[in-house]
């Protein structure tokens, strides 16, 4: 497996959203900067995975000849969106145990949808091509 220059930035782009969210919101705790990047990392694992999950999922939705297939897959993927938040929440308290705190449901909710639109944003300004004036 092989780290390209991407993944870094999603990173530091997880571990400033995370620095921004334990600063905004006291539920979120995280006891060091190097724990913050440790979790930054594992959210990175952890979230590349589920999109990949999803997207099978969604292919699969869009390929269905049967409208019962069709409709398990809905259901996989309902159950994959609140899904993937409990084993977020699960995994950061096997990992780091107290020391990091993503606070409940609500606030890893949150926290995921401002991780991937800030990831979004970063890779739209990385795939502009610049202009020289």
């Amino acid at each position: 497996m092989k780290v390209r220059p991407v993944d870094l930035v999603d990173v530091f782009v997880y571990l400033v959203v995370l620095g921004a969210f334990t600063q905004l919101f006291p539920e979120v705790i995280s006891e060091s900067f190097l724990l913050a990047l440790l979790t930054a990392i594992l959210l990175k694992l952890v979230l590349e995975v589920v999109l990949l999950i999803k997207k099978r999922i969604v292919t699969r939705i869009r390929g269905a000849r049967s409208p019962w297939i069709r409709v398990v897959n809905v259901a996989a993927l309902l159950l994959v969106l609140p899904g993937s938040k409990f084993l977020v929440l699960e995994l950061v308290d096997a990992v780091f145990g107290d020391a990091v705190y993503l606070g409940g449901f609500f606030q890893v909710t949150a926290l995921i949808i401002v991780l991937m639109l800030a990831r979004g944003g970063v890779r739209r300004i990385f795939d502009t091509p610049s202009r020289d004036l």
